[in-house]
Order: C-alpha cells, then structure tokens, then sequence
C-alpha cells in the first residue's frame, strides 16, 4: 500500500511514533547545528584571509564542537533543548503526515471524480505526472500546516538550544514568558517568514523525493514477481531507512542557507554569554531579505552553510528513521485495524 493509504487518524499516530523516536537519535547534532548557525565568526577551519582578518568562532568542525560542549557543559548539554523539541516534534510529524494523508486521498478522489465525469468510469489512477506533482504539493502544504501550528515550540528551542552557560532562561515556559513580556506574542513567531519559504521547498522535495523512490522500489518488485500494480506489494523496514537517507539529504542541502537565516532572526537579542562568540543585537536584521544581504557581505557564501555538516549528518538519519518508523507504525496500526 502506498504511504498516503491510511486514514489521517493512523498517519497522525504514526507520525508521532516516528518523529519522536527519530528526534532522540539526532538530538546532538541539532543542538550542534544550532551552536554553528548562530555563529557570528567565521569557524577555524574557514582559514584564510577572512579568518586572519578577525576573530574566529569558539567552535571549527562537528567533532571539535562535540568534544567542547561535553567538556564545558557535560554530556546532557548535548539533549539541552529536547523537551520542547519533542513537544515541537512530536505534534508536528503528527499533523505533517495527516495532512499529507489527507491530500492525496483527496486528490485521488477528485481523479476518480474527473474520469467518471469524463466517461471513464470510477477507476483508474493518476498519471505519473500528476503523482509527481501530487506529491511535491502535499508534501508543501503538509509541511507548512504543522509548521503553523508548531512554531512557537520550534523558536522556544532554538532559544534554550543556543543559551549556554551561564543559562539565560531556566527552561521552556520562562524562555516563554520572558519573549512574550520583552516583544509581546509577536516574539514567539520571529523568523516565521524564512521557515515557511524554507518549510515549502524542504518538505515538498522530501516527500517528492521519498513517494519517487519508493515507487520505483516497489515497481520493480511486482516486475520480478511478474505481478501487476494492484499488487500490495510494499517496502522493508531497512528499504525504508535508505530511501529516507537519499530524500533527507536531497532535501536538506536546498534550503540549508535558508535555516540558517531563520536561526539569526530568532536569536536576535538573545543575551548569551560572550564566551560563544558575538551576540545578534536586537535590530541587527531588519528582516529575511536583510538578515541574508548581511550575512552574504560579512561572511561571504560560506556563511549561508554554516552548520551544513552536522546538519546534513542530522538530516540523513533523521529522516531515515522518521520513514522507517512511519512505515513501520503505519503496517501495525493497519494490522490493529487503526
């Protein structure tokens, strides 16, 4: 069966199975990610005339960033941030994998409509091209759905997941109060902007990326069976976990620089200590556009890739084993009758 035959019900089920267990592997590697992309200074290992001319970060390479948060800060430094992440994970797979459900058996029904209007009959299934486009459509629309409906959490983490020491706020709901008192509500949705023009093309190419590859797969098994498409032939749980890995990298390295432009409007004003490097003053960036002009004139286009490591050493897994566990959820809700 395909990954859009369940109800939004059992997506959404699945969906939260799957964002929670994938959130727990790579947790280090988002807080790391996030250390970088807040990075004013360009990192050691950039070298050169641009790193001579000035002071370079506290932190140079994925590793070296590992070594000195669990010397500085201790090894659960590297889960700091993970409550509200997982708050933000969890509902946000959750209501990205219904409404990606809910799409695409709209969408199939609108096919089935059209053609028995058109003198078809009922059956029948879209054409390859209205499946490709289906799917980087409702891999979109899903994407920015939880987005809306998750953002908050997602700023609140960055926040506690950017702090250091000493902390600045003591945990998620005074970093909450603390945002909404100094900048009103409006504070809690700082960056929204670049998030959803980063949210449309990452989750459409993901899922466009995942639905191709996994066709493909299946495809060529009901070819070697000799079996036609109706055949509910599916995908391992290991298949699964590769095609995850292509589409999480695919999708990650076209809106990186995106990401990071978010990451700076929503620290900007976050007084962390100095010891991580120069602070993004309130007023720094006076939006998307600006924040990007900025950061292209300072730091060249390296810094619109700050973090591109660990973030694509992030994105592989977890986006392995968000579609692995999706899967697997989705065959035992099935199987419960779910």
């Amino acid at each position: 069966a395909p990954i859009a035959a369940h109800g939004a019900s059992a997506a959404a089920l699945a969906g939260a199975a799957a964002g929670m267990a994938a959130r727990t592997v790579v947790a280090p590697l988002d807080l790391m990610k996030i250390r970088f992309q807040v990075q004013l200074e360009p990192t050691k290992a950039a070298g050169g005339a641009r790193a001579a001319a000035g002071p370079v970060g506290k932190y140079a390479g994925t590793w070296q960033a590992m070594r000195t948060i669990v010397r500085e800060e201790g090894a659960r430094a590297l889960w700091r941030g993970n409550v509200p992440a997982q708050m933000l994970v969890v509902p946000y797979c959750a209501v990205q994998f219904a409404a990606n459900t809910e799409i695409k058996k709209r969408a199939a029904e609108w096919a089935r409509e059209r053609r028995r209007r058109e003198g078809g009959g009922g059956g029948g299934d879209m054409s390859a091209t209205e499946k490709t486009a289906l799917s980087l459509v409702a891999g979109s629309a899903s994407g920015a759905a939880a987005t809306l409906a998750t953002y908050p959490l997602d700023l609140l983490r960055t926040r506690l997941a950017a702090q250091g020491e000493p902390k600045v706020y003591k945990g998620m709901f005074h970093a909450a109060s603390t945002i909404v008192r100094k900048k009103g509500v409006s504070g809690l949705y700082a960056g929204l902007v670049p998030t959803l023009v980063q949210i449309l093309p990452y989750a459409g190419v993901q899922f466009l990326a995942y639905d191709g590859l996994r066709s493909a797969v299946v495809a060529s098994k009901e070819r070697r069976r000799g079996e036609g498409p109706e055949t509910s032939a599916t995908v391992s749980s290991l298949e699964s976990f590769f095609l995850g890995v292509a589409a999480g990298v695919v999708s990650k390295c076209v809106v990186h620089p995106l990401d990071v432009i978010k990451k700076r409007l929503q620290v900007q004003g976050l007084n962390r200590s100095i010891a991580y490097g120069a602070r993004v003053a309130c007023g720094t960036y006076s939006g998307t556009r600006d924040a990007m002009v900025q950061v292209l004139r300072t730091e060249g286009v390296a810094g619109l890739y700050k973090g591109i490591a660990p973030s694509l050493i992030k994105a592989a897994p977890n986006a392995a084993i968000t579609f692995m566990v999706y899967e697997w959820a989705s065959r035992r809700l099935s199987a419960a009758g779910i």
